[in-house]
């Protein structure tokens, strides 16, 4: 009974994790749009002093780029949002597919592989270059450095 529970339970999170409710307030809550998207009127239309336009002209430039924008972007993500969010899914589940059955495998191959090889450089170095560095530290101890100040 306890593992019949269990069994259950384990179902209910696995299925929690493809489900799981959606914030519909804060739509950016790791904050990676903040700076890259975020463009208002003042951004992008600017008169300098000396060269102003009628103030309804400027009311209503406002007021149409800001409405534009709005539904230009509703619109566009209503006509071509499920199609991209299934071609990032897609191209998503590729990479984590590539780098969980290639990628991965070929780097811990590649380790196991080479480890075989460091042990032979580590054994080369070791049989020619200790003794070598060895005989030149030896030769080396003796040098006396002396510095003198003359005035």
């Amino acid at each position: 009974m306890a593992e019949e529970h269990r069994e259950l339970e384990e179902r209910i999170i696995i299925k929690d994790q493809h489900t799981k409710e959606i914030d519909l307030v804060n739509r950016d809550p790791k904050h990676i749009n903040e700076d890259v998207v975020k463009v208002d009127f003042e951004d992008v239309i600017a008169e300098p002093v000396g060269t102003y336009s009628f103030d309804g002209v400027w009311k209503s430039s406002y007021t149409t780029f800001t409405v534009s924008k709005y539904w230009c972007y509703r619109l566009l993500s209503a006509l071509l949002g499920i199609p991209l969010a299934v071609l990032w899914g897609f191209l998503f589940a590729l990479i984590s597919f590539c780098h969980i059955w290639a990628v991965v495998p070929c780097i811990k191959s590649y380790l196991i592989e080479i480890q075989c090889v460091s042990r032979i450089y580590s054994l080369c170095i070791h049989t020619f270059c200790d003794p070598l560095f060895e005989a030149l530290a030896k030769i080396c101890s003796n040098v006396r450095v002396a510095v003198r100040k003359e005035t």
